[in-house]
């Protein structure tokens, strides 16, 4: 993907060598998306185990270098499944439908196993990819798939736990994330770190 993006990526810290920030991490997991991109796997991996050290306390440095490699070999067997679908350079949306994500699939339970995510994180994660590619509902699948990487996180399998009635919904966390994907699908890059901010302090001020 040849696309123009604004200079974001900071010098990168040893992992938990930094002070906990959820703009920091926006800021990573912007930075990650940027450099697959640009094709700098090496790069994505830093970025992403940089987020994933922060917000998997209860991960040490292998796990989380495991789980942040495995979404990164996910977003790069995306491309393959991309590639393999493209008619005149245009994704075929019936194509991508229809074609086999199991590479996807299985580097998504390496990224759940490794960080401690419900096995459905893989399932549901892939399947939002397949919708958004081809045009479909992706942000019900991605929300439930963040739901469950929340509750590693969180350590809390109780999350959102509504108080109320209004029992449906995935948490507002999750929201927060589909409206970043939403603003990294039209390259407005400060938005979407600025959605992922609440995301991400959500997951600090539990830790405190």
């Amino acid at each position: 993907m040849s696309q123009s993006h604004p200079e974001t990526k900071q010098e990168q810290p040893s992992i938990r060598n930094v002070e906990p920030s959820a703009s920091f991490m926006a800021d990573q997991l912007c930075q990650g998306f940027i450099n697959h991109d640009q094709r700098k796997r090496e790069e994505a991996v830093e970025a992403f185990a940089a987020v994933d050290s922060l917000q998997f306390r209860h991960l040490d440095e292998d796990e989380v270098h495991c789980a942040a490699v495995g979404y990164v070999d996910a977003l790069w067997a995306k491309d393959e499944v991309e590639d393999s679908c493209r008619i005149d350079g245009e994704i075929d949306p019936n194509a991508i439908v229809e074609a086999d994500w199991s590479s996807v699939r299985e580097a998504f339970r390496r990224r759940a196993e490794a960080a401690g995510i419900d096995p459905k994180y893989a399932d549901l994660t892939t399947e939002a990819w397949v919708q958004h590619k081809s045009g479909g509902d992706y942000w019900t699948p991605t929300m439930h798939a963040q739901m469950l990487e929340l509750r590693a996180a969180l350590q809390d399998q109780a999350y959102p736990d509504k108080p109320r009635s209004g029992q449906g919904g995935f948490g507002p966390e999750p929201v927060q994330y589909a409206l970043g994907i939403e603003y990294h699908d039209i390259r407005r890059w400060e938005a979407a770190r600025n959605a992922m901010i609440p995301y991400f302090q959500h997951i600090l001020d539990a830790h405190e």
